[in-house]
């Protein structure tokens, strides 16, 4: 038996299954000045493996695609294009941020509602000081005095 198994080993055939990407959506931000430039950026991020939609805003200068991609291929494909200068989205939505106009944090190239996503210091909770004031064991007692 143990012949067999040896050789049978040899004759198996394994298949090798490969990981599916997980769905994400992957946010760009390329200059896109004509009706041209937003073609040829749709056409070669849609051409891609596993992509299910592409969203392009020209006033914004954002593209947003969405399925089981790689984002580094995807930035990789809009700069074949030609645009070099194209990068992933650096901002976030206004209203999720502490401080938006906090040094480093304003960008007057943002689009209307956005800042640029820095990490920010984060206000401090209150703190209640003034229950150790006063004990519960001795009411006479006040450590103010």
């Amino acid at each position: 038996m143990g012949a067999l198994d040896y050789l049978s080993h040899f004759c198996t055939v394994t298949t090798t299954r490969t990981k599916h990407k997980p769905m994400q959506t992957v946010e760009i931000k390329v200059r896109m000045d004509c009706d041209g430039c937003e073609r040829r950026v749709r056409n070669a991020v849609t051409s891609l493996k596993g992509v299910k939609s592409v969203e392009v805003n020209r006033k914004q200068s954002r593209v947003v695609v969405s399925g089981y991609v790689d984002p580094n291929k995807v930035l990789k494909r809009v700069r074949s294009t030609g645009k070099v200068r194209a990068k992933f989205w650096p901002y976030v939505e206004q209203h999720l941020v502490y401080y938006p106009y906090a040094t480093g944090a304003y960008d007057r190239r943002a689009p209307s509602g956005y800042v640029r996503n820095v990490v920010q210091a984060f206000p401090d909770p209150p703190q209640d000081n003034f229950l150790s004031f006063f004990s519960d064991d001795n009411v006479h007692a006040c450590s103010i005095m």
